[in-house]
């Protein structure tokens, strides 16, 4: 049993993805067996939680050991995680942050696997944020798409809007009044009979940028539920986009120059 308290007005569902990975992996199980109490009291759906409320919730050993991140690498100032699919980051910063102080950096989505790093002090928080600010960290993609590409490797320009009322974004070949530029480059790694393999450099780095611009090219991402293909999807029964934040290395001034030329590397690849 893990008991949580809740900072924030929120759904449980939402304060369950992003504080508790575990609970949010066994979701429908839990609501199912009403393996989850608020306050002391029995839930078998999704309510609103308020401030200082006490979520406790009761998995089995098996299920609370199911893994929401591997480690890669970790010294006094930072700790390099390999995120699994179907976890939010912010729920491994919330796992990390149950052990000791941890300081949250950048995202990945949901359902997109790979490395994420985390700060252990203030000084190396401020160090990475202004690394990633400057375009000093280089973060390589590998992303299984439908259909081909027209050529080999090419950097793309396009330009992105997020929609109002939804998650999503659009993506334009000309500019349009409220998009950013997205700059978005790519080499193909491996050509197989429907999907083509590729790793993916972000020059931009705005939301859902990979995503939807390989769809906005024609090359959707295989099991991307958002901005993909749903008729292939459904054929090849994937139903989370096959995308890894494979590689990430940084080019920092100052006391975490040591990490430089340092290449963090995935276990996971998109298959």
């Amino acid at each position: 049993m893990i008991k949580l308290t809740v900072t924030e007005k929120q759904s449980l569902k939402k304060f369950t993805d992003d504080n508790y990975a575990q609970g949010s992996f066994f979701w429908e199980q839990l609501m199912k067996n009403k393996d989850v109490k608020v306050n002391g009291v029995k839930i078998g759906e999704d309510v609103i939680v308020n401030v200082g409320d006490v979520v406790c919730y009761y998995l089995s050993p098996k299920q609370e050991e199911k893994p929401a991140f591997h480690l890669v690498y970790e010294d006094e100032n930072i700790l390099v995680a390999d995120k699994e699919s179907g976890v939010n980051s912010e729920a491994v910063f919330a796992e990390l942050s149950r052990k000791g102080e941890y300081y949250f950096i950048h995202r990945l989505d949901r359902n997109t696997q790979g490395l994420l790093v985390f700060a252990k002090t203030k000084a190396s928080s401020e160090a990475l944020l202004a690394a990633f600010k400057e375009r000093k960290v280089t973060k390589l993609y590998h992303a299984l798409c439908f259909g081909r590409f027209f050529q080999k490797e090419a950097t793309l320009t396009a330009y992105l809007k997020k929609e109002e009322a939804r998650p999503l974004v659009r993506v334009y070949a000309a500019p349009v009044k409220g998009a950013e530029t997205i700059v978005t480059a790519y080499r193909v790694l491996d050509e197989r009979e429907e999907t083509t393999l590729v790793e993916v450099t972000l020059h931009t780095g705005k939301t859902h940028q990979i995503r939807a611009h390989l769809a906005h090219v024609g090359t959707p991402i295989v099991g991307d539920m958002k901005y993909g293909n749903a008729q292939k999807n459904r054929a090849y029964k994937r139903t989370r986009q096959c995308l890894v934040a494979k590689f990430l290395s940084f080019e920092c001034a100052g006391a975490l120059s040591y990490l430089n030329g340092k290449i963090f590397t995935s276990r996971f690849d998109p298959m």
